[in-house]
């Protein structure tokens, strides 16, 4: 193989589609709610508990991207998704003591994945 024919195969392995942080975004947001679901059907409480350790943690990094002073998004939105992220804490230990049920948490992740979704496809159709 000649070194032109080596350096292009090398260069196009690299190449790929370049995704937005939104999409990258709705991605974790359904493969946790996935996980939450799932673990909901099958009653089983180590497979619940991995998925709201999931959970929290993406919650935990929401809330840690919009308590940051440079956050672009509005700061009334700010707000409410750090809201969330509260009540996603409070929420999930509660189902981890077997007091409440987890349907509201996949709840508020489909409307999050629904308002991503809705800003991606927004911003296709410009």
């Amino acid at each position: 193989m000649t070194p032109f024919l080596q350096a292009r195969q090398a260069y196009a392995a690299g190449r790929g589609s370049v995704r937005s942080a939104r999409s990258v975004e709705l991605e974790i947001f359904g493969s946790v709610t996935a996980s939450l679901r799932a673990a909901t059907i099958a009653n089983s409480f180590p497979q619940l508990a991995a998925a709201m350790h999931d959970n929290r943690r993406l919650w935990t990094r929401l809330a840690a991207d919009v308590a940051d002073s440079g956050n672009a998004l509005p700061a009334t939105l700010r707000a409410q998704i750090f809201y969330l992220a509260e009540f996603t804490e409070l929420h999930s230990r509660h189902v981890l003591h077997d007091d409440a049920d987890p349907a509201i948490l996949i709840e508020i992740n489909t409307a999050m994945m629904r308002g991503l979704g809705d800003s991606t496809q927004a911003r296709a159709a410009s």
